[in-house]
């Protein structure tokens, strides 16, 4: 269920709404429609809780829905001052070695200020990108894998609380470094997310199938082996130090009938994957794309109200999660393609 779903519920908004409200959507002039009103349920906490994850019993571990990766529309051009193959031959002879120890590498730590961003994060409290993966790196003995003599990726699956996991990955040929970073937020915004993180890309918006394909590869081995949920909040943080959307383009019920989730439940996670995408664009408007954004920032209830009209909207209609589906990918396409919003000053 999404954040703006369970604003609705709580202050019992309900009815058919106005003519004008309707006009107003169908006439593609709804203004500032964002916002969850969250701000005054969450609280970041001082100080982060000094507890490990907790390892889940074998019989809690459920393999993820399969899902369709998104036909590639990857544009190398995307990627900013690509770092020359003869400084990264240097990598190969990390195959196998634990990740902990490849974090300690002198001229690793050098290379990784090439591709990870500078930017305040905010990983139970803020701290530089940089800090929060070494916290997650820093006792993890998974193995470096190389892949085709090329791909560069390594996990960290230790960090200190909530559930935090990373990787980063390296194309040693084209000169690329991306990574993720995925934990359970407790400061109001939309949890959990996974953070896609590159200091060599600058791009205002993304879908996955921007990305290299070998990486959306990597990306979902990773997820599945994280027990990182597959339809989840997705940022990416880019080198202007912005949080921007990574909007979700796989599709979930390409699959064949042999390996496409049981029960049509692809539909769902099509319909989630949607709603999680406009919940992050409101979100990240609201907060300006911050990287180290917090839930109080937000105000404005005029995503309730939008959320009452597709409702009404799609209850009438033969297909009603395919008018959910629709409605949702218009509306997110309409936020983060639109200028920045001026809001007052929040007291």
């Amino acid at each position: 269920m999404s954040f703006a779903r369970a604003f609705l519920r709580k202050h019992k908004v309900s009815g058919v709404l106005g003519f004008s409200v309707l006009f107003t959507l169908y006439s593609g002039i709804l203004p500032n429609v964002a916002g969850y009103g969250l701000a005054q349920e969450s609280a970041s906490p001082s100080r982060p809780p000094e507890t490990q994850t907790p390892s889940l019993p074998p019989q809690q571990l459920q393999p993820p829905a399969p899902s369709q990766a998104p036909a590639s529309n990857y544009d190398k051009a995307i990627f900013l001052k690509p770092i020359p193959a003869d400084q990264l031959a240097f990598l190969n002879q990390f195959q196998g070695v634990a990740a902990k120890d490849v974090m300690r590498d002198k001229q690793f730590r050098k290379l990784m200020k090439s591709f990870v961003p500078d930017c305040m994060f905010h990983y139970g409290r803020d701290m530089v990108l940089s800090d929060a993966l070494d916290m997650v790196f820093k006792d993890s003995t998974l193995q470096v894998q190389v892949r085709d003599g090329r791909y560069l990726t390594m996990s960290g699956l230790n960090g200190p609380y909530l559930v935090g996991r990373a990787f980063l990955w390296i194309d040693m040929q084209d000169g690329i470094g991306l990574g993720g970073f995925y934990f359970h937020p407790t400061n109001g915004e939309p949890t959990p997310s996974v953070n896609v993180f590159s200091r060599q890309v600058k791009e205002d918006y993304l879908a996955l199938s921007q990305l290299p394909p070998e990486f959306a590869e990597d990306l979902t081995r990773w997820s599945e082996e994280s027990r990182v949920p597959p339809v989840t909040t997705r940022y990416f943080l880019t080198g202007s130090n912005k949080k921007i959307l990574l909007e979700h383009d796989e599709e979930f019920c390409a699959a064949s009938a042999t390996n496409a989730p049981a029960d049509s439940s692809c539909i769902t996670m099509d319909a989630d994957a949607a709603d999680l995408d406009m919940d992050a664009a409101n979100y990240l408007e609201q907060t300006h794309h911050a990287t180290n954004a917090t839930a109080w920032m937000i105000n404005g209830p005029d995503q309730v109200a939008w959320l009452q009209v597709r409702d009404n909207t799609c209850g009438r209609g033969p297909n009603p999660v395919g008018c959910r589906i629709r409605m949702a990918h218009e509306r997110t396409a309409v936020i983060i393609k639109r200028p920045p919003v001026v809001h007052a000053p929040h007291r």
